[in-house]
């Protein structure tokens, strides 16, 4: 059993909306991107300006001009769940990032995320694209208790705008940057549970959603869109089997690739408006952080009794789904 002790995010300033997107002059409108993929405005570590200008033509140049790194955004974020779980960091005796575009390959980014938290204990990546959130809980779910530390960081820090190409109008209207957090435990009860999760790759997709080290983001969109649905309905309605006669209430937090995917899993599982939550509309495509930090940004919503299946898919190709059960 895994429990959740706390959450946080973070997200930057600077934001880019549908207006911008159009001055930009790639062949989009407002009516357009609402129409597609129900995104009105995305944040990003890059300044406007620098936009504007560039159109991220070199993305090696994109890192330079970024106002905050992966290390300043993921400490934020975790000193935010830190703060929720009501622990400091000396306490943490495990940290695990992964993303989709980490600062650097060597070292491991949780590394230079704990030294900027002044933690100094275990720290590895695990990089599962958008699916890293569920990678992370699924691999700690199979270790043995008694050998994890009381309490385990857990952050992807996405600032996947450094990697769009702003010629792009199909990429450029779906990223924003954002950085989830989350404090768990194996030993120490919460009353947030992990009840169940599930990690499934299909690597012969590899090739579908590539992000290269010095290059732009690709994918095969609707490729992808149709894969990413029919994954996320078969795991929610495994989720929806095997929990129905024990949670009172059940709800669907998906992967924010874009509003439009979520709508059709939502019609075709006939989950309610109320019983599903997002923030893909105002924050855009945050790549592993964006379905946790829909779960942090509602976490006063859900009481006793209360079920969310959370689902997230990413490049692999590579999917994962938990059950969260609340207790109180």
């Amino acid at each position: 059993m895994i429990y959740i002790h706390g959450m946080g995010y973070f997200h930057p300033d600077t934001i880019i909306d549908n207006r911008f997107l159009e001055e930009l002059d790639i062949g989009t409108s407002d009516d357009w991107i609402t129409e597609r993929v129900g995104i009105k405005t995305r944040r990003s570590v890059l300044p406007l300006d620098y936009i504007r200008e560039t159109r991220n033509a070199d993305t090696r140049a994109a890192i330079e001009a970024a106002q905050y790194s992966n290390a300043r955004t993921g400490k934020l974020a975790a000193e935010m769940a830190l703060k929720n779980a009501g622990i400091t960091p000396e306490q943490v005796g495990l940290v695990i990032a992964g993303g989709c575009s980490p600062d650097t390959v060597t070292p491991a980014e949780a590394c230079v995320i704990a030294a900027e938290l002044g933690i100094d204990s275990q720290a590895v990546d695990i990089n599962s694209a958008c699916s890293s959130f569920g990678a992370h809980l699924h691999f700690i779910s199979m270790m043995d208790p008694g050998a994890l530390p009381e309490f385990i960081l857990i952050i992807s820090p996405e600032n996947n705008t450094r990697t769009v190409d702003y010629n792009d109008r199909n990429t450029a209207v779906l990223w924003g940057d954002g950085t989830s957090a989350a404090v768990i435990s194996t030993r120490v009860p919460a009353r947030a549970q992990v009840s169940f999760t599930t990690l499934t790759s299909s690597p012969q997709g590899w090739d579908k959603v590539l992000i290269p080290r010095v290059g732009h983001f690709t994918q095969e969109g609707a490729t992808v869109q149709t894969f990413a649905i029919k994954r996320t309905v078969k795991c929610y309605r495994e989720i929806e089997k095997k929990f129905r006669d024990s949670s009172e209430r059940l709800f669907f937090i998906g992967h924010q690739a874009n509003l439009r995917m979520l709508e059709s899993v939502c019609t075709r599982c006939t989950i309610a408006d109320d019983r599903h939550f997002f923030n893909v509309d105002e924050f855009g495509n945050t790549g592993a952080a964006g379905a946790p930090t829909v779960l942090a940004q509602n976490w006063q919503e859900f009481r006793a009794g209360d079920t969310v299946a959370l689902i997230v898919v990413g490049a692999g190709l590579t999917w994962a789904s938990m059950a969260i059960e609340f207790t109180g």
